[in-house]
């Protein structure tokens, strides 16, 4: 049997398997169907999953994200094709990594390893509970290091600490629709999450207000250009 044959009767039998008695991830949902049947059948039959997503395991996982992951994102272009991104999030699906594997892909740090982070806290968001995504994922709400999202409609610039905001808050990221959420707000009035400390409010509300004062700065600078080539009368 040819190694794409194979490739597609193993992604097959996940599918099928976890369908009817496999287990269920940490929130209590189906990892085989918790991306659109759309998006799963566009990834495995993907020229990269079938070529480089075979027999992985979780130390391979760090090792493709390092190579081949150099934009976050889920589907770009006219035939939709699937992002490195997501063709590694589906294999997490699949491999269920321990909560300590987890957290060393949360740690390592550097350029070097800022998609694995980014692949990591996606994970965590779509298959963890409410209070373990919050507790996992608010830390990295000050990385500010930069990420390439590639989508339909080209490749632009983020952050990671703007991609765990969504995460977060949107119900929708990286062409996957996200299970609802309860708010935190409503996590803290029912005493499962404790208040995020004053400091935090605080940071995140001055870095609010510096990138409004630089984004109004800079429509001041483009306003000033303006008028300067706009000959006198």
């Amino acid at each position: 049997m040819s190694k794409p044959d194979t490739i597609y009767a193993d992604e097959r039998r996940f599918l099928d398997e976890r369908g009817s008695h496999g287990p269920l991830a940490p929130n209590g949902l189906n990892p085989a169907t918790i991306m659109e049947k759309a998006v799963r059948d566009r990834i495995i039959d993907s020229y990269f999953y079938k070529e480089q997503c075979f027999a992985l395991n979780e130390a391979d996982i760090v090792d493709r994200v390092v190579e081949f992951v150099q934009f976050i994102g889920g589907t770009y272009g006219v035939t939709q094709k699937p992002t490195p991104f997501l063709c590694l999030a589906f294999k997490l699906l699949q491999l269920a990594p321990s909560d300590a594997i987890l957290s060393e892909y949360l740690e390592l740090g550097g350029e070097h390893f800022k998609y694995l982070r980014a692949l990591a806290c996606f994970y965590i968001r779509l298959t963890r509970p409410a209070k373990e995504c919050y507790l996992l994922l608010e830390p990295f709400l000050e990385d500010r290091r930069k990420l390439k999202r590639k989508g339909r409609a080209g490749t632009t610039l983020t952050y990671v600490d703007e991609f765990v905001d969504h995460l977060l808050v949107k119900e929708r990221v990286c062409g996957t629709s996200l299970w609802k959420m309860p708010k935190r707000d409503v996590l803290e009035d029912m005493d499962i999450l404790e208040p995020r400390s004053t400091s935090d409010v605080e940071a995140m509300l001055e870095e609010e207000e510096e990138e409004e004062e630089e984004e109004e700065g800079k429509n001041d600078e483009d306003a000033d250009g303006m008028n300067s080539d706009i000959p006198s009368p």
